[in-house]
């Protein structure tokens, strides 16, 4: 018998590749069988579903290697999480981390409710957990779809940790406080979140080019839900509208088509917005307990930039355009988590 070529080396018994570079200068890499007969079996151009492919052909045990959860956390992270928003895919290379620290070299077949539910227990960080288990989930059944397992998903039916949505809500003296002292591209950036109702990440990234006609054009990062917030009415322009007027007079020598710039004419990043905005609440915090008052200080440092979103969405009468605003496709999400102040009610008499 010949020895098996070097790249060849790799793979079960009977199974080759074969490369061609096509025209672009791709190079296109699938993988075949040959029988006992000497019969040539295309296998695709996927190495997991083909050894599985093999493993049939052969009447053989799955291979080993493809059945670890370690395997399949890396075919999930590379095949599956690239295809998701950017913000999921940050969150779910987190959620991994987690997993396979706890369940890598387990095999696939071997995971069971009771290991998830030990799983969450021991996890400290309870709404993380959560997060967690359900990427587990997403994971398991992945799996099962790429014909690594037939067992029921072990994470149906166990208990998710109890959450409770952050309730904290920056009134107009905590707003103030942190506002007045804040840099130019942070009181930009807070009044664009507020009137906008969007996410910190969806801020930073409204451009110039993005204003068409009348209105804001906004695709939500998370979601990529689409909107088109209005900028002026009958002729006259809103509040947005005089807010991206005063942005762009104040960034118009710059070339860049970003609202939120710095002094030099640069994007502001998550981090350098994340430092603006803790310099300033600390200076809040700092005076209001120069002055006595305590109590003003702890609420201004609980303040937090995604706290914005939920103030614009608490401030608006009609659930209905504060849910539009916010991209939900339910109002019960907004009323649930986003409304922070109670319903204007009458006195009994």
């Amino acid at each position: 018998m010949r020895p098996r070529k070097t790249e060849n080396r790799d793979l079960p018994p009977g199974v080759y590749r074969r490369k061609r570079t096509r025209k672009n200068g791709n190079v296109w890499v699938g993988f075949y069988y040959r029988d006992g007969a000497g019969k040539e079996v295309p296998l695709g151009t996927d190495l997991g579903k083909a050894k599985l492919k093999w493993a049939e052909l052969e009447a053989k045990e799955k291979p080993s290697d493809l059945t670890l959860m370690r395997a399949i956390f890396d075919r999930y992270a590379l095949q599956i999480i690239p295809k998701k928003a950017p913000r999921t895919q940050q969150d779910n290379a987190g959620e991994l981390r987690q997993l396979r620290a706890a369940f890598d070299t387990a095999p696939i077949d071997s995971i069971t409710p009771a290991l998830i539910a030990q799983y969450r227990d021991k996890r400290t960080a309870k709404t993380r957990a959560n997060r967690e288990i359900a990427l587990m989930s997403h994971v398991f059944n992945t799996a099962r779809e790429w014909g690594l397992t037939d067992r029921e998903n072990p994470c149906q039916g166990v208990r998710k940790n109890k959450e409770v949505p952050r309730d904290f809500y920056a009134n107009e003296a905590v707003w103030d406080a942190v506002y007045d002292k804040a840099a130019p591209e942070l009181k930009d950036a807070m009044d664009l979140a507020y009137l906008t109702g969007q996410r910190p990440a969806d801020v930073r990234l409204m451009r110039r080019d993005d204003v068409e006609g009348e209105y804001l054009l906004v695709q939500q990062g998370k979601t990529a839900k689409r909107l088109r917030i209005l900028l002026e009415v009958d002729g006259v322009k809103n509040s947005l509208g005089k807010l991206i007027e005063r942005m762009t007079a104040r960034t118009i020598a710059h070339s860049s088509q970003y609202f939120i710039l710095n002094k030099q004419g640069k994007k502001v990043s998550g981090r350098m917005l994340g430092a603006r905005w803790e310099l300033a609440r600390d200076k809040a915090a700092a005076e209001a307990e120069a002055g006595g008052d305590a109590d003003l200080a702890g609420r201004i440092r609980q303040f937090q930039f995604r706290d914005i979103r939920p103030k614009a969405a608490s401030e608006i009468d009609d659930i209905e355009d504060a849910s539009r605003l916010l991209g939900h496709s339910k109002q019960e999400i907004t009323e649930r988590v986003y409304r922070r102040v109670g319903a204007i009610a009458k006195p009994s008499k």
